[in-house]
Parts: C-alpha cells; structure tokens; sequence
C-alpha cells in the first residue's frame, strides 16, 4: 500500500486445461510450455449430463481450454460450452478455446433450401458462453472465422505434412522418386498447389459429384500421374469413401505409388475397412483428433501439432503475432 492506494501485481498467468476428447494433446501442449496441465474434473452423470469444475484457482489468470469437437461431437462440444462457462463464472481474466478440430465447420452454408448454417451457429454458442478467443486448425472453410465476432487464429498443420514427405524424398524410400500432388476436388485445389510448391512436386485434380452425404463419386482426373508417387491431400478423411475413389482412380491411371495426407484424421464408420483394402500405401494425418484403437496397424502414421499450438498459445498470451509462426502462410483458401 502507497498512500491512499492498494498497488497491484501485474504478473499474467497462463494455464492450459483440456477437455476429455484432448487430454493428451493438452498435456503435450503444456510440456512443450514449461507448464503443468490444469486441473479440471470433467465427468458425465448417469442422465447423460456433463459437469466440469477447475480444481484450482484460475481467478484473473489467462486460461486456454484445449478440447477438439471430435466423436461424440455434441458431448465435446457441450463439454467445451461447459468448461468455458466454469472459467467465466471463476473469474478468469481471458478465456481461449484451443480447438484443433472445429466441428460442424463442413456446414458452412446452405447447399440447398431449409438447411441450417450449424458452423455459425457453434461460433454463436461459443461466444455466448463467453470465450474470448478461438483458435483452431486447418478450418475446412475460411469462411467460418467470419461468424465470429471475437479474434479467431487461424492455424495449419500443411508445414508438419510437408516436412515428413521432404524428409522421406531427401532421405528415406522416396529418393529419386517424381513426386505429384493430388487434389481430391477443384476446392481443395489451391492447398494442393501450395503442397506441391514446398515438395517441388507436379500437381493433378480430381473432379468428383456427391449424390447423397458422405458419399463422392471420382469423375476425372485432371493432370499426369503415370510412373509417379501421387499424394493425396485434403484437410479431413471421414469415412474415407472420397479418398479410397480417388486413390483407385489415381493408381489405375499408371501411378507407381499413392500416399495420402490430411491434418484431420475422423474415420468415421467402415474408414478403416476401406482404407486397410484400399491402394493407399500409407496415410499421414495429425494428432488434432486422437486415433481409434482399432486403426490398422502400420498404415496410419501421426504427427503431432502440439509445437505448433503451443507457440501459438505462448504468442497469443504474450500478445505476440500469430502469423509470424508461419512467416504468413496460415490461409490456405
């Protein structure tokens, strides 16, 4: 105490909690920051209700909640709602939520009459539950940071991709090999084209129709795969019925070899059947959603972007720019 006023310790804390869908992830991030992972219990009741409370004071500190909206989709979110609820009513200075995987972001617009716009309406939930800030990875759409009304950062796992196929090119089996980079739609085009840029590599695409949800029919393949290592890539495999079409498409057109990368990995459903008995000799996704035990052993290989958001976290709390991290590069649409 100064006089007549109360002088006050400006010192910021920072502390990173996760949700049950990201509790590994969580506990890379914070190592990766020098920090313990918060303590938090999360459970659900026999109704089915969730309950969250923060074992530990997080009064006037800088909380970031680390939870993807992954299977169960709506218990995740709903946790994630909940969590961010918890920190506001405990008197959190700022709350983040560290989404690696946004859910609902493919429902992005209305395709055809009477459909919701689910993405927006998950940002509305967000804010109204108070977040103050959203950061997430490789959204399908770019669209989707506009239904905010709070920052959103944006982050991409393109260069963790990239890095693992150049290593393999430099020194490992694809030495020599010529290398071509497959878009799985004309969407998906301009990632496929930055991709190829940083492998030094060709670039095809395949043009597709969808009949029905979940469903995707190949139509052409645009472009010169024959006697090449072809890499497919996209931001998410779901149930994996695109990719499996496009590798068969891609091989069949003379492909020496098809590889296949996404930041997302989902599997939804028979993935996995379809992969296992698929032309795809390997599938590189990230660790934003967390593998299912029943993956086929050897064909699925994860790399991990808790570096990524872990700098990515340390910038935001030091009020630091984000885009520096990738000199950039972060919007790939």
């Amino acid at each position: 105490m100064t006089g007549s006023r109360i002088e006050r310790n400006e010192a910021r804390r920072l502390m990173v909690f996760a949700g049950r869908s990201s509790t590994d992830l969580g506990a890379s991030i914070a190592a990766r920051l020098g920090v313990e992972l918060g303590d938090a219990t999360t459970k659900t009741f026999a109704n089915g209700e969730i309950y969250c409370r923060f074992e530990e004071s997080i009064r006037g500190a800088d909380v970031f909640l680390v939870q993807s909206t992954c299977r169960p989709v709506n218990d995740s979110l709903m946790e994630l709602l909940i969590m961010i609820d918890a920190a506001k009513l405990a008197s959190a200075q700022r709350i983040t939520a560290v989404m690696p995987w946004y859910g609902y972001s493919r429902q992005d617009k209305k395709s055809r009459p009477r459909e919701p716009v689910t993405a927006k309406l998950v940002a509305e939930l967000l804010q109204a539950a108070g977040v103050n800030r959203v950061l997430t990875m490789d959204l399908h759409a770019g669209q989707v940071q506009g239904f905010f009304q709070i920052p959103v950062d944006h982050m991409t796992a393109v260069p963790i991709l990239v890095n693992y196929f150049d290593d393999r090119t430099k020194y490992g089996d694809m030495q020599g090999e010529d290398l071509v980079v497959v878009s799985p739609d004309a969407g998906r085009a301009k990632l496929a084209t930055h991709f190829a840029e940083k492998l030094g590599a060709g670039i095809a695409v395949l043009t597709k129709q969808r009949p029905e949800h979940n469903e995707a029919e190949i139509t052409l393949l645009i472009g010169d795969v024959a006697g090449k290592t072809a890499i497919l890539i996209d931001d998410m495999i779901d149930t994996a019925g695109t990719l499996v079409a496009g590798a068969h498409t891609v091989k069949e057109a003379g492909a020496n070899r098809v590889f296949a990368a996404a930041t997302h990995g989902i599997f939804s459903g028979s993935a996995f059947d379809r992969l296992a008995k698929s032309d795809l000799e390997q599938i590189v996704v990230t660790d934003t959603i967390p593998l299912g035990e029943s993956a086929p052993e050897g064909l699925i290989e994860v790399r991990s972007v808790a570096q990524i958001l872990a700098d990515s976290v340390h910038n935001v709390f030091c009020d630091e720019s984000v885009s520096e991290i990738f000199s950039g590069e972060n919007q790939l649409f």
